[in-house]
C-alpha cells in the first residue's frame, strides 16, 4: 500500500470514528429529551441556608456544564445519617373503605419495560407489610395502604406476578457523590454494573397517579416511589430507600410508600461499599451509578 493509500485509509477511519461519536451524542440527546427517565431527581441538589433554616432546590446546570451561582453550595459530605428511623406512617386520614377507591393504571410503552398486566382497580387496604428477600438478607417495610392504596396495590400486584425477582438495584447515591443518600430499585432492565447507560429508565409498562405527596419528609428509612424528573403521575415499578435525613431537602413530589422496620443495616452496608460511577450514563445525573456491593431482590411479598 502506497503512502497516499495509507493516509487515505487513516483519514477514512478518523471520519468513521467522528461519525460514530456524533451518532452516539445524538442518540443520547434524543433519549434525554424524552424526559421519561426514572432517576427522579438530578444527581446534585443545592442547599441554601435561609434565616437559620434550610431551603432546598434541584440544581440546574448551565449550557457549559457549570452550576449557576445560586446552586454552588451542597450538603456536607461528612454528615452522618440519623440513628433513629421514623415511626409514624404517612396516613392521618380516617380509615377508608376499599369499595370507595378505584385505582387507575394506564399502559405506557414509551420506555423499556417488563409488562405483566395491569393491577386490579380495587386495592386491598389490609396490607401492612412488604418484605424484600434479597441476596443480603430481608428488608421489611411497613406500608400504609390507607394513605397510598393504589401504590401499595401496584406493589402487591407486581410481587404476585414475580416482577421483582432477580431485580438488581441500579442506583446508589451518597452525600459525597450526589448530595443525597438513597438506593433505588425497580428497573426491570437494569444491569447495575456501572456500565449500562440506560439503567434507571425501565418500568412495568404502566403508570399511575401520585398519592399522599407532601405528607411526610423523605427522612432516613422512608421508602418512596420514583418517577421521571419534572413529571407527575408517572409512578410505576421503581422505588427508593432514603438513607439519610439530608434527603429532607428533596422537593415533596414523590409518593411515600412506607418506612423500613428492619434491614436498614443491609442498606447502610451497601452504601458504605461505594459507587460504580458510570461515565456513559446518558441521563448525565447519576441514574445508572450502581452500588459496588450488588443488591439483588430475590422475592417480594406483601401481607
Amino acid at each position: 500500500m502506497s503512502g497516499d493509500d495509507r493516509q487515505s485509509e487513516e483519514d477514512r477511519q478518523k471520519e468513521l470514528a467522528r461519525e460514530h461519536k456524533e451518532r452516539q451524542s445524538k442518540r443520547a440527546a434524543e433519549q434525554n429529551a424524552k424526559g421519561r427517565r426514572n432517576t427522579f431527581i438530578g444527581a446534585a441538589v443545592a442547599v441554601v441556608v435561609v434565616a437559620g433554616g434550610i431551603f432546598a432546590a434541584t440544581t440546574l446546570v448551565n449550557g457549559d456544564g457549570s452550576e449557576p451561582a445560586s446552586a454552588q453550595s451542597s450538603p456536607s459530605a461528612s454528615a452522618s445519617p440519623s440513628a433513629t428511623l421514623p415511626t409514624q406512617l404517612p396516613s392521618t386520614a380516617p380509615p377508608r373503605k376499599a369499595s370507595d377507591i378505584s385505582c387507575t393504571y394506564k399502559r405506557d410503552n414509551s420506555v423499556p419495560h417488563k409488562y405483566v398486566g395491569l393491577p386490579p382497580k380495587q386495592p386491598n387496604l389490609k396490607l401492612s407489610t412488604m418484605t424484600l428477600k434479597t441476596n443480603r438478607g430481608n428488608i421489611v417495610i411497613e406500608v400504609d395502604a390507607n394513605a397510598t392504596p393504589c401504590s401499595v396495590n401496584s406493589m402487591a400486584f407486581l410481587a404476585k406476578k414475580r416482577f421483582y425477582e432477580g431485580n438488581k438495584c441500579h442506583r446508589l447515591a451518597t452525600p459525597e457523590t450526589s448530595g443525597l443518600g438513597l438506593i433505588q430499585c425497580g428497573d426491570p432492565q437494569a444491569k447495575a454494573d456501572g456500565k449500562s447507560p440506560t439503567d434507571g429508565q425501565g418500568n412495568a409498562g404502566y403508570v399511575f397517579t401520585d398519592e399522599a405527596v407532601g405528607v411526610m419528609p423523605y427522612t432516613r428509612g422512608v421508602v418512596f416511589l420514583t418517577q421521571p424528573l419534572d413529571a407527575a403521575g408517572q409512578n410505576s415499578s421503581q422505588f427508593a430507600f432514603s438513607l439519610t435525613d439530608e434527603n429532607t431537602q428533596i422537593e415533596p413530589a414523590y409518593t411515600p410508600l412506607g418506612i423500613v422496620k428492619s434491614g436498614m443495616e443491609i442498606l447502610d452496608e451497601i452504601s458504605k461499599g461505594g459507587v460504580l460511577t458510570n461515565p456513559d450514563d446518558i441521563t448525565g445525573d447519576g441514574g445508572s451509578s450502581a452500588p459496588k456491593l450488588p443488591l439483588v431482590i430475590e422475592k417480594v411479598t406483601l401481607k
